[in-house]
């Protein structure tokens, strides 16, 4: 078969995970980088590709057409990304790590993943990419990072627990693939329905929220908002931090840790 049993798959994945706790700080940092750019990058061919598109359904298909690639490029290059990594709970159940080392992982990945996005962020917003229809591109980013600040706290954590029930399922399919076509579909169908249905993912709103933020400090889109009629007076870093990342980060540990341990007690468990 070219395909991992879900035993086989718990199994390399206890393995991974138990690795993944022992890379040296400075790898698994710069791996961490790598994986904020590659979803980064999902966020920016998204906003492109949908910011002049008015009807809501066709914007959020071509988002979930074109944003999976990241979660593919961080699978096929070995980046270390904090959301699937909430599956190292599975190697914690099987012994084959302490929890203090998937909790160092995590925090790793996490600034890693945080330097990756929001230098991208940076990079679009200052040097032209943002530039797009006469800057309403620019205009988009920053009403679409408006919005995800206004997010009710409790709406924030639901739909980060979805996303990454979604996101972990992604990252199981592909690890259960033993070819590059499988892994890449494994990956790309959970994370386009989390991406059409719109859930809420930490690493990409490191992308989508400060790349409004630092538009907003461009004069050029800041006047540009201004007539558009998008208010712009909640969307600061303070909003970003509390009222987004806190909460979607929380609900994206309760639905990753969560699918790690159903994952591991109906497949791993047993041999343990």
């Amino acid at each position: 078969m070219n395909l991992f049993t879900p035993a086989e798959c718990a199994a390399n994945y206890e393995t991974a995970g138990a690795n993944k706790a022992r890379m040296p700080v400075g790898k698994l940092f710069l791996l961490a980088v790598l994986a904020g750019f590659f979803i980064a990058m999902g966020g920016a061919v998204t906003n492109t590709a949908v910011h002049t598109i008015s009807n809501v359904g066709l914007a959020r298909v071509v988002s979930g057409l074109l944003f999976p690639f990241g979660l593919a490029m961080v699978v096929l290059t070995g980046a270390e990304l904090f959301t699937g990594n909430t599956l190292m709970v599975m190697s914690a159940l099987a012994r084959r790590t302490a929890m203090k080392g998937v909790l160092r992982n995590w925090v790793i990945v996490y600034l890693g993943n945080a330097a990756g996005a929001i230098l991208t962020a940076a990079g679009c917003a200052f040097f032209g990419q943002l530039n797009y229809s006469g800057g309403q591109l620019a205009v988009f980013s920053m009403k679409l990072a408006a919005g995800k600040c206004a997010l009710p706290f409790g709406n924030a954590v639901v739909l980060g627990i979805f996303c990454n029930l979604l996101v972990t399922t992604g990252v199981l399919l592909a690890l259960s693939a033993k070819d590059v076509t499988g892994r890449v579909v494994g990956a790309y169908l959970p994370v386009a329905f989390f991406v059409i249905c719109g859930f809420e993912h930490c690493v990409a709103n490191l992308f989508y929220i400060p790349v409004g933020l630092f538009a907003k400090l461009v004069p050029q889109y800041a006047a540009l908002a201004a007539e558009a009629g998008v208010d712009l007076s909640g969307l600061t870093w303070g909003s970003f931090l509390l009222k987004n990342l806190l909460p979607v980060t929380l609900g994206n540990l309760i639905g990753g840790t969560g699918m790690g341990c159903v994952f591991w007690w109906c497949h791993g468990r047993q041999k343990t």
